[in-house]
């Protein structure tokens, strides 16, 4: 029940009597009403998820873990967003709705296009309350984190890390994502996919890019705006994978 997810700090075990801490307890007693002897999930942070039952929902929430559920959901191939900041709000749909679709982590940078204003520590925290929720609701075992935005070049500097680098442009070969994905996934471990801004990316920054290993893609004749590329990006790869 995803609804009834919540990610507790440290590695716990079954019996343990946990605390519910301050945002999700409202949510336990105010949203879902929920009442002692109600069973929730709880996923630690190893990400072994538990089923458990309130013992307490009054001025501070508890619950006991009971058994541990067995499996894992993390995939063999990773697939990070690089997203380059959007404009207002745009950020909150793109990092809510990548996690949805399995992105494994969220890298917001700077690019030559860029026209967002700087992002503070503001806007970062509320970016990761989003990510947890967005974890929480669509059943995940893990949080993905979200990092402070750098600057391009230094999204550049960390491309060898990856065993592919996906770079969409709409100037790159007109070939079809099923003929170009399938063989740079296929021994592929951890990936990462670079989207543009509003005003996409200049041709220095994409010769940057491919001078450094990255795979220019062309995503299909339409130009997508910067807060759909991703998730139409992270949707073929879950179908081809």
């Amino acid at each position: 029940m995803p609804a009834r997810r919540f990610f507790i700090e440290g590695v716990q075990h079954e019996g343990a009597l946990i605390v519910i801490d301050a945002s999700d307890a409202h949510k336990i007693a105010h949203v879902l009403r929920l009442r002692a002897g109600d069973a929730i999930d709880a996923v630690d942070s190893s990400g072994t998820l538990y089923r458990a039952q309130l013992t307490c929902v009054d001025e501070r929430v508890e619950a006991r873990l009971l058994a541990a559920e067995p499996g894992d959901d993390t995939a063999s191939l990773q697939v990070e967003i690089a997203q380059a900041l959007p404009k207002g709000s745009k950020m909150d749909a793109i990092v809510e709705k990548a996690i949805e679709l399995g992105a494994a982590a969220i890298r917001p940078f700077r690019s030559e296009r860029t026209i967002a204003r700087e992002a503070g520590a503001g806007k970062l925290e509320r970016w990761r309350r989003v990510a947890r929720s967005a974890a929480a609701q669509c059943g995940r075992r893990d949080v993905p984190r979200v990092e402070e935005p750098i600057a391009f070049t230094a999204l550049l500097d960390g491309f060898a890390a990856y065993d592919a680098v996906l770079f969409p442009w709409e100037l790159a070969e007109r070939r079809p994502l099923r003929t170009t994905l399938p063989p740079l996934l296929a021994r592929a471990g951890r990936v990462l996919a670079v989207i543009g801004p509003e005003g996409g990316f200049a041709h220095g920054e994409a010769e940057a890019a491919r001078a450094r290993g990255a795979h220019l893609l062309w995503l299909g004749p339409r130009i997508l705006r910067t807060e759909t590329a991703a998730l139409a990006l992270l949707a073929v790869i879950e179908a081809l994978r």
